[in-house]
């Protein structure tokens, strides 16, 4: 009989504190959250500072601003591009920063300038060379490689942008009336 009255007290107390923890507990706080691409620039994190200039000046190139739509500059593709190559396989990031380290090479045996500092002509004398005809198969050249895996990833990681996204539902609003944004990419660091 002893261990029910303890059971149904202990019970008892329980219940009580509970009640008055409910009572007295304050209300949960609201925290405001903001996007993470709004709150800081993005960081540099897998190229060094040389190549990362190469690669925004060569996106600034292949993918200009053009009749209002942002450009390669204005939608962050370097960024992008940055954290895309980082998290990729050992085979694309070595051909990403041997074709960085090429431009700027070249840049610097013809013009004795860093690939940053050379003006859209003198650029193109150094990518024409390394045009070729699209293929199914990539090209051998692992420089001309370079070129058209970059061509096609600083236009993808351009048109897919937030910036790009507001300039479509702008469009999309003025032609059909008010909704949401367009879908853009975000990307989504693997190592937080």
């Amino acid at each position: 009989m002893q261990r029910r009255r303890f059971v149904q007290a202990v019970t008892t107390a329980a219940a009580a504190a509970g009640t008055i923890s409910a009572q007295q507990a304050p209300a949960p706080a609201k925290i405001t959250t903001i996007a993470p691409e709004a709150a800081a620039d993005p960081t540099v994190r897998f190229f060094t500072a040389a190549q990362f200039a190469t690669l925004k000046s060569l996106s600034a190139l292949l993918q200009p601003a053009a009749n209002g739509r942002p450009g390669a500059i204005e939608a962050g593709a370097a960024e992008f591009l940055d954290f895309l190559i980082g998290a990729s396989p050992k085979p694309r990031q070595t051909l990403y920063r041997s074709g960085l380290d090429h431009l700027d090479t070249e840049s610097r045996r013809l013009f004795k300038k860093p690939f940053t500092e050379i003006t859209a002509d003198q650029a193109d004398k150094i990518l024409r060379p390394l045009l070729v005809p699209w293929t199914f198969d990539p090209p051998s050249n692992p420089h001309q490689r370079f070129l058209a895996d970059v061509r096609a990833d600083v236009r993808t990681a351009t048109q897919n942008s937030k910036e790009m996204s507001q300039v479509a539902a702008t469009a999309n609003r003025r032609r059909r009336g008010p909704g949401g944004p367009a879908p853009y990419w975000l990307p989504i660091d693997p190592t937080r």
